[in-house]
């Protein structure tokens, strides 16, 4: 299991047909408050960090660290996609993969964004650390990202509670490499 901290970091950006994955800069702190302190946001996270506490502790420039993309269009911060080590994660499965989160803001919901930008980290993962499964974990409830997530290939392992709601916990198995 190799650390995605041993991954060269940052990245050239990654672009697919309308997005740009890029690391954070300071031109995204007014983006980051707005999807970390957005109710809808996180309808399914436990609800939102409040918006005078995140304006006072948010760096200017927003944290930078390997997994961690900006979901650029057109310019401008829509989401961010975090590949992170599941590191102190509740269920065995999960223990030590890397471990897919995506978070959007409401007014980029129902463009197909978090798929292509998704497929795109995962495919930038997949040159990074061959051979490396990952996790989703999502509410059950969040049915959007339930199918979000068997589109990209990850199978449904198990369900659990945790955090107050049942929790879904997908995987999906590192890809083959072709001979």
């Amino acid at each position: 299991m190799t650390d995605l901290g041993s991954i060269a970091w940052p990245p050239a950006p990654i672009r697919t047909d309308r997005l740009v994955l890029r690391e954070p800069e300071a031109r995204d702190r007014a983006a980051f408050i707005e999807l970390l302190a957005s109710p809808e946001v996180h309808t399914y996270l436990g609800g939102p960090h409040p918006r005078d506490e995140l304006e006072r502790e948010m760096p200017t420039t927003p944290e930078r660290w390997p997994g961690s993309f900006v979901v650029d269009l057109d310019g401008a911060m829509i989401g961010q996609i975090l590949l992170r080590r599941a590191t102190g994660h509740r269920r065995p499965a999960a223990a030590g993969k890397a471990d897919l989160g995506y978070l959007f803001l409401p007014r980029a919901w129902g463009f197909g964004y978090a798929g292509e930008a998704c497929a795109a980290a995962l495919d930038w993962f997949d040159d990074a650390l061959p051979g490396e499964p990952v996790v989703l974990t999502t509410q059950s409830a969040n049915l959007a990202s339930v199918r979000l997530a068997e589109k990209l290939g990850f199978t449904e392992v198990e369900r659990f509670q945790a955090w107050d709601a049942e929790q879904w916990l997908g995987l999906r198995p590192p890809l083959t490499p072709s001979p």
